[in-house]
């Protein structure tokens, strides 16, 4: 692997760590504002030093992350080899015709999912204007990760069927050899 594709291959590994990193934090805040903070004994001790009701925010956050986690993740950490596929008659194909599978399933995942980025921002537009009900943001930067999302698993696609293209069906990793079956 390239040098600098490393690079960037760790770097969004680790903003996807991070993002989970802040989701366990953030969690652990709850519990310590909803079962201390929250509680008949800190509130005898300490009065109202820190107002539960003001962590409404952690809910939402957790959320928001949630959602960056999975689009983000799926983007750019998340190895083709990873997903679970149906993939009995490609396997079973010849070389040949599997490399035009390949290539028609690349392009067709490509064209779908970048053809859908005009009509998604066309309806999330209404985002712009709502702002999230807890954190101080519009709505639209919080789902805006889903455009990433489009673009970059289109390019991966697109990119796989330059790939077939040139160098033939790629070789499944998960598929086990014929004598490591027998045994």
């Amino acid at each position: 692997m390239h040098p600098a594709i490393r690079f960037v291959s760790r770097l969004t590994e680790g903003v996807a760590a991070a993002m989970m990193a802040a989701i366990f934090c953030i969690f652990i805040l709850q519990i310590v504002v909803r079962y201390i903070v929250g509680s008949e004994w800190f509130l005898d001790q300490f009065g109202h030093l820190i107002d539960a009701r003001r962590f409404g925010w952690t809910v939402e956050m957790i959320l928001v992350l949630w959602l960056w986690t999975i689009f983000w993740g799926n983007a750019f950490v998340v190895r083709d080899r990873d997903h679970v596929t149906f993939d009995i008659l490609y396997n079973a194909a010849r070389p040949g015709l599997r490399k035009w599978l390949a290539v028609i399933g690349g392009v067709v995942v490509l064209v779908a999912l970048w053809a859908s980025i005009g009509p998604t921002h066309d309806r999330m537009k209404i985002l712009r204007i709502k702002s999230s009900a807890t954190l101080p943001v519009k709505m639209f930067p919080l789902y805006s990760v889903y455009f990433v999302f489009l673009a970059v698993v289109g390019a991966r696609y697109g990119w796989r069927a330059i790939r077939a293209l040139r160098h033939g069906a790629p070789t499944e990793d998960h598929i086990l050899p014929v004598e490591q079956v027998e045994r």
